[in-house]
């Protein structure tokens, strides 16, 4: 009675319908483990219920899946109902972003070249755990618009944050939601092993393996995260452009040394961020939003100097 309730409030059509939503499952494996997979996925995105059932039922596909894996859904229910609310607004949803399967290679196989590169690039990110670089790597291990905050404040010349500069923040919290929204599809189709599972080595963040363990490395959300905001503030304080694209770019590079991802998940990463980042320029709510943030910005700037 439950399911059949679940079922049509969701509006799914069918005895045996199941929501897709953002994630593009590639193989036919109805496995209970592959959605488990997505249920840790959403928890581990923070998506609220109304953010869920808004991005993933209302306005996106679905896919089939045997009567017995139905228990799926009242796991993904119970994933979305007990994750902290977030206030993001998302300018799009996954169907409408750039599909990454469509125009982005796959990640490379062990016999590529470019996983010789990958593995150097593991060795490299080792030997700089012990130094002050690693130190930053370690603390760019939060995911959240108050990292970006923390990173960027410097370099924008004002303080980030909710109170101080409300319009901007605002700004962050949805683009870089909707941004993010463009590489999930990816990252679940391929779901390819971290460096730290294939290595069987610890990280520089041992807390966060084992979530991480069900999250795919390619491309990399933190790289999504990080570039996306710096490419939104450069548009915010142009000025400070080069300085700007510097720390987002070393906010990639840190997941290279914390060995969370591979160097091919960050570099695919940014030109996924910036296809979403082109795609953004076509809502007119961004824009919108991007204007208050710039002149929000500029006044801000003002009152400062004139304190000095």
């Amino acid at each position: 009675m439950f399911l059949y309730v679940l079922r049509h409030s969701l509006g799914i059509i069918g005895p045996k319908t199941y929501p897709r939503g953002r994630h593009c499952v590639s193989d036919t494996s109805s496995s209970p483990g592959a959605y488990a997979s997505i249920v840790r996925h959403y928890a581990a995105k923070k998506c609220t219920t109304l953010q869920f059932f808004r991005r993933n039922v209302c306005k996106c596909a679905f896919f089939f899946v045997p009567l017995h894996h139905e228990y799926a859904l009242i796991l993904l229910v119970v994933a979305a109902v007990t994750s902290p609310v977030s206030a993001s607004e998302p300018y799009f949803c996954t169907t409408e972003m750039p599909n990454a399967l469509r125009y982005l290679p796959g990640p490379p196989a062990r016999s590529d070249m470019r996983f010789a590169y990958d593995s150097a690039q593991y060795q490299w990110g080792k030997r700089m755990r012990p130094t002050a670089r690693g130190e930053k790597a370690r603390k760019d291990a939060e995911f959240s618009i108050h990292r970006m905050a923390a990173i960027f404040s410097p370099v924008m010349g004002i303080e980030i944050s909710p109170a101080n500069t409300p319009q901007l923040w605002k700004l962050l919290t949805d683009a870089t939601a909707t941004t993010g929204e463009a590489c999930d599809s990816a990252k679940i189709t391929y779901m390819r092993p971290r460096p730290y599972m294939v290595y069987n080595e610890p990280t520089l963040v041992p807390e966060d393996e084992e979530e991480l363990r069900h999250n795919g490395s390619y491309p990399s959300g933190h790289t999504t995260l990080g570039w996306s905001t710096a490419l939104i503030l450069c548009e915010i304080n142009p000025a400070k452009q080069d300085a700007i694209l510097k720390e987002g770019f070393e906010y990639g590079q840190s997941r290279v040394i914390a060995g969370f991802h591979w160097q091919s998940d960050v570099d695919a990463a940014r030109v996924v961020t910036s296809a979403a980042f082109a795609r953004l320029h076509t809502s007119q709510a961004y824009l919108k939003q991007l204007k208050k943030a710039q002149k929000e910005f500029v006044r801000k700037t003002r009152q400062q100097e004139r304190k000095q």
